[in-house]
């Protein structure tokens, strides 16, 4: 009995890893498609489409999500603890332009792109 319950419970875990796992890749294709809605591009490049000046291609391997999500909403903040230079800086994303859901998308996209 011990052990078909916990069979049963690595069952259930397994299934919600896997739930969870595709849930975050529509998340990722959606936070795609606010990468492109937003015009993201104009200041920013992936895989050499946009600006290269701003080159995301290794984003989610050096920052975390917390640190994507607050250069979207305190860019200036992140300016300054960052040391950046770049001009112009970085505009902040309140949520009248980025919800919390697409900005939450937008964030597990970036964390794909690690180079």
């Amino acid at each position: 009995m011990k052990r078909t319950a916990a069979v049963s419970v690595i069952g259930l875990a397994a299934a919600l890893l896997l739930a969870a796992g595709h849930a975050g890749a529509q998340d990722a294709e959606r936070g795609k498609a606010v990468y492109e809605e937003q015009k993201c591009k104009l200041c920013h490049s992936v895989a050499g489409e946009g600006n290269k000046k701003g080159a995301l291609d290794d984003v989610g391997g050096r920052l975390g999500a917390e640190e994507i999500e607050a250069w979207h909403r305190n860019p200036k903040e992140m300016t300054e603890k960052s040391g950046s230079t770049r001009k112009p800086a970085m505009k902040a994303y309140g949520e009248d332009k980025l919800s919390e859901e697409d900005l939450d998308a937008l964030v597990a996209y970036l964390l794909t792109l690690k180079g």
